[in-house]
């Protein structure tokens, strides 16, 4: 990896991996809710969507016990502290793409690129050490799946 490269990797993988927070998902349900006439079922089917993820999320998690890269490996260290201390699957991963996937679903294929910005708070939880790339494919698909089901069944 180029020295161009790897400093965008340390430059971005921090505030890439903040944004999935979970913050900006009610901002930005909170703002289509005042702006648009389907906003409030967009923000009613996102709340159903992301209690049944955190459930499932919470519950895969505590019961694997998939112990975090820093604890898992001798010598690897992370570069922030996880707020927890099992690994798989990927909260971060699986909400982000919960998220673009209820707007995908809800708002059209034009907003197929925000996939880009879930694929990298993927990336940035593995750059960040807090994750194996296992964790975070695992959690695209569970929060992917989720969010169509939920959006067949509420539709």
């Amino acid at each position: 990896m180029s020295q161009q490269s790897q400093s965008w990797v340390a430059r971005y993988r921090k505030p890439v991996s903040k944004s999935a927070d979970g913050h900006l998902y009610f901002i930005v349900g909170g703002a289509l809710a005042l702006s648009l006439e389907s906003g409030t079922e967009f923000v009613s089917h996102m709340l159903v969507a992301f209690v049944i993820e955190r459930g499932l999320y919470c519950s895969l998690k505590n019961s694997l016990k998939r112990r975090r890269p820093a604890a898992a490996l001798p010598g690897f260290h992370s570069h922030i502290v996880a707020s927890d201390e099992f690994s798989f699957p990927s909260g971060h991963t699986c909400a982000a793409f919960l998220f673009v996937t209820l707007l995908v679903s809800q708002y059209g294929f034009w907003l197929l690129p925000l996939y880009i910005w879930s694929s990298c708070v993927a990336m940035s939880r593995v750059y960040l050490g807090v994750h194996f790339p296992t964790d975070t494919v695992v959690g695209a698909a569970l929060g992917s799946s989720i969010a169509l089901i939920t959006a067949q069944s509420l539709a």
